[in-house]
């Protein structure tokens, strides 16, 4: 089993690392800047960084990747619809890779950008996911280049993975989400315990991730669009009757983003 930890960047980013400690073998995801990975590989001077997994092009997960890769000799694996610098492997839906000795599926995840994709591990005791900025802890990302319903189907392909599942995103928004859940169902009682509890560890400065998809499926009003109570909360936001998950999901991204 692979060790994942997070090196924090800029002000909210993660860049995980993947590490096998026994080979001392390790690979960046989405790093935006170079220093934090140069720094962690400094004070493992008999590790290498193998890879690089890129999740979209966007410069907070590319921004280190020609830094990296120049020093280190790493291979880049990202998206194929999308310009990624440096790039060694085009990545598509359905493929599978190899990294330190793990199989990874890519999924393709449009909505944030066009051609977004996650990396999954199916175990059947521990799987995990590198969902980048499409399914965050409590929320999604914004619409930047794809549409709401690229985005809503997207999402619902995450969500049918195992409940298990560790969801390993890119960013520390886990609290200003929740907020916005609490207002869409100032009822549910797993957000409430949920905002308390990342309430506590955000004000001792803890990381709140990675999450887990069962959590994600209890408390992610995006991942709830069929749930009765967020449906009439979106509607009544709307002023109108919503007759579909997806347009309560439509709704619910256009809330947020004024929110």
């Amino acid at each position: 089993m692979l060790k994942i930890d997070a090196l924090p960047a800029f002000t909210d980013n993660y860049i995980w690392m993947l590490q096998d400690p026994q080979r001392r073998l390790c690979a960046a995801v989405d790093p935006g800047e170079a220093d934090p990975v140069e720094k962690w590989l400094d004070t493992r001077p008999d590790w290498q960084l193998t890879d690089i997994l890129i999740t979209h092009h966007h410069h907070d997960h590319v921004g280190g990747v020609e830094q990296l890769k120049a020093r280190y000799a790493a291979r880049v694996h990202g998206p194929a619809m999308e310009k990624i610098p440096a790039r060694d492997e085009a990545l598509v839906d359905g493929q599978r890779i190899r990294i330190l000795d793990h199989e990874l599926d890519v999924f393709e995840v449009p909505g944030h950008t066009s051609g977004h994709i996650a990396y999954f591990h199916d175990d059947a005791q521990h799987p995990w996911l590198l969902s980048g900025d499409t399914l965050f802890a409590a929320g999604c990302g914004r619409l930047f280049e794809g549409t709401a319903s690229q985005m809503f189907r997207s999402l619902q392909r995450l969500a049918a993975l195992p409940a298990a599942t560790k969801v390993y995103c890119t960013h520390e928004y886990t609290l200003s989400n929740l907020r916005f859940a609490q207002a869409v169902e100032p009822e549910n009682p797993d957000i409430t315990e949920r905002l308390e509890e990342v309430t506590r560890q955000r004000e001792a400065k803890h990381f709140t991730l990675p999450s887990e998809l069962s959590i994600e499926r209890a408390t992610n009003p995006f991942l709830r669009c069929s749930e009765p109570s967020v449906i009439a909360a979106a509607s009544r936001h709307a002023d109108r009757p919503l007759e579909t998950a997806e347009a309560v999901f439509a709704v619910l991204r256009a809330w947020k983003d004024s929110f």
